[in-house]
């Protein structure tokens, strides 16, 4: 179910799919002064593997009109935990969301009431006096995104939706419902919009226009796709290759589906910039795209998902403009979806430092690439049956997102964190793993774009024990603490945050065990 009314602060109360308007401050006798925000989001939308391809509208419009982050990763690679943190400013051992379930603390009521007072919009609307807007999939419970055949929840009164494309194609739904709120919000109050999209999530169900588009369209053939992850984590290790003929016709047309949804979000992006240009609201307007997480389609013969460390997983497209952003910008500095909150409280003129929120703001004036930071963390707490999976028997309990030809996308102790670096010296990646072994995997991104081998037994032990110690000090981080200095902060390779604590020892084994990763065990 989903939802479209008056809801303050909670925005969704567990349902799966929502359109929810926030309103109601008092008319001012002057027009708004301060930036409107819109954010737009997809859901499952990679970057590495040409997801920005059919989205030409949205690159101009927004891309070639303003800043592109090549450099834009997510904080877990898995719906709720990162739109959480999307919504907190947080990483997830600070909002607590482990995975799409209740029981992941995905929407629950205790998330509600601890940290969904504190969302970046509930702060805009309560503290700002922004009127807030959002429509679309709010967080996320198991497998609930549709196209058709659904059901609303307009501010708390159900909207059953069928399956007559001109009435009720979801990403159209949310493109009317949000032009609605534009042309009939109030004009002397700022506004932030949220429309979170469908698309490109399963089942992959594209607008009768576009359902013959890419007919000769495949998945990349990288130089990752379907090969053996032979250094890897065990999980990845037990991907069958090469696939199989029918594994990979069945990804090439989840590919080439994935593509045809999109269509209709870049409509959906044309429609809403046109719109504001055409109120003269556009350059008052900070307009955000971004997605959830990443994708994958065959990288390391595992067939479709998201949930792994790989670069294909964790790296999105972010591309913003507005006021005082130039046009045709590029940059490498390194962001996270948890620095989109602090990141729009600023624009709003709000004392990020008055909140808990671990990002930082990437507003034009901040980004000083002397003074940026150089890595971010990234968590996954993985999951499993505790029955063997009927898919795949052979592996046992433990496992989960398995295929019919036994490859399993996901295991219990397929939990693990990364520090993810980028500075001018280095594009590093250092994870470790919550397992029997710690198993570690280290990839040098610039000589090695594809992640193909892991370098962990070969990389500087020093270098090693230094990314050990960061890992083990983001994860334990709140607030400020996850914005000190990292490994590479400074000319000669030091920080200030491993300096003076060099491990004498000289194997990889020897490294403390990490933290856990979240609030609680399973």
């Amino acid at each position: 179910m989903a939802s479209v009314g008056h809801c303050l602060p909670t925005f969704l109360n567990g349902l799966l799919i929502c359109v929810t308007l926030l309103s109601g401050l008092s008319v001012t006798a002057k027009p708004n002064r301060k930036p409107n925000i819109v954010l737009i989001l997809t859901d499952d939308l990679d970057i590495a593997i040409g997801g920005l391809t059919p989205l030409a509208k949205t690159k101009k419009l927004i891309g070639d009109a303003g800043i592109s982050f090549t450099n834009a990763f997510v904080a877990s690679p898995l719906c709720c935990p990162s739109r959480a943190s999307i919504l907190t400013g947080k990483y997830p051992h600070n909002h607590h969301v482990i995975n799409n379930t209740l029981e992941g603390n995905c929407s629950s009521t205790a998330w509600q009431k601890s940290q969904e007072p504190d969302t970046f919009p509930a702060l805009l609307h309560n503290l700002g006096g922004y009127q807030t807007f959002f429509a679309g999939k709010y967080l996320n419970q198991e497998r609930n995104s549709k196209y058709y055949n659904y059901t609303l929840s307009v501010n708390g009164k159900p909207e059953v939706h069928g399956a007559e494309y001109s009435k009720d194609y979801l990403t159209d739904v949310l493109a009317n419902v949000s032009l609605d709120f534009l042309r009939y919000k109030s004009k002397y109050q700022p506004f932030f919009m949220m429309v979170s999209t469908p698309a490109p999530h399963s089942p992959w169900t594209p607008a009768p226009q576009y359902q013959d588009t890419y007919k000769d369209t495949k998945a990349p053939r990288d130089p990752n796709f379907n090969v053996h992850g032979k250094d890897k984590h065990w999980l990845i290790r037990q991907a069958k290759t090469p696939m199989s003929n029918a594994s990979i016709q069945f990804l090439d047309n989840a590919f080439r589906s994935r593509w045809r949804t999109l269509l209709s979000v870049d409509d959906l992006v044309e429609r809403l910039v046109l719109a504001l240009e055409a109120s003269k609201e556009l350059d008052n307007t900070y307009v955000f795209f971004t997605s959830d997480n990443g994708y994958h389609t065959g990288q390391f013969s595992l067939p479709l998902d998201k949930r792994q460390l790989y670069e294909f997983d964790i790296r999105v497209p972010l591309m913003v403009r507005g006021p005082n952003i130039k046009p045709n910008q590029t940059s490498k500095l390194l962001v996270a979806n948890v620095d989109l909150g602090p990141t729009m409280l600023d624009i709003a003129g709000y004392d990020v430092n008055k909140t808990q929120m671990d990002g930082m703001s990437f507003l034009p004036g901040r980004l000083n690439a002397s003074s940026w930071r150089t890595d971010v963390l990234v968590e996954y707490e993985g999951e499993g049956h505790n029955v063997s999976d009927p898919s795949c028997p052979l592996l046992g309990p433990g496992v989960s997102e398995c295929f019919p030809d036994c490859v399993c996308e996901d295991a219990f102790n397929n939990t693990y964190a990364c520090v993810r670096s980028v500075a001018p010296s280095t594009n590093l990646q250092y994870c470790e793993f919550d397992d029997n072994e710690v198993f570690v995997e280290v990839y040098n991104v610039t000589a090695d774009p594809f992640q193909l081998a892991n370098i962990a037994k070969t990389i500087d032990q020093e270098v090693l024990e230094k990314m050990n110690h960061r890992l083990m000090m983001l994860q334990s981080c709140s607030g400020p603490s996850c914005r000190t200095p990292g490994v590479y902060d400074s000319s000669d390779g030091r920080s200030g945050s491993v300096r003076g604590t060099q491990r004498t020892s000289k194997t990889r084994e020897s490294f403390s065990r990490p933290r856990r990763f979240f609030y609680g065990e399973r």
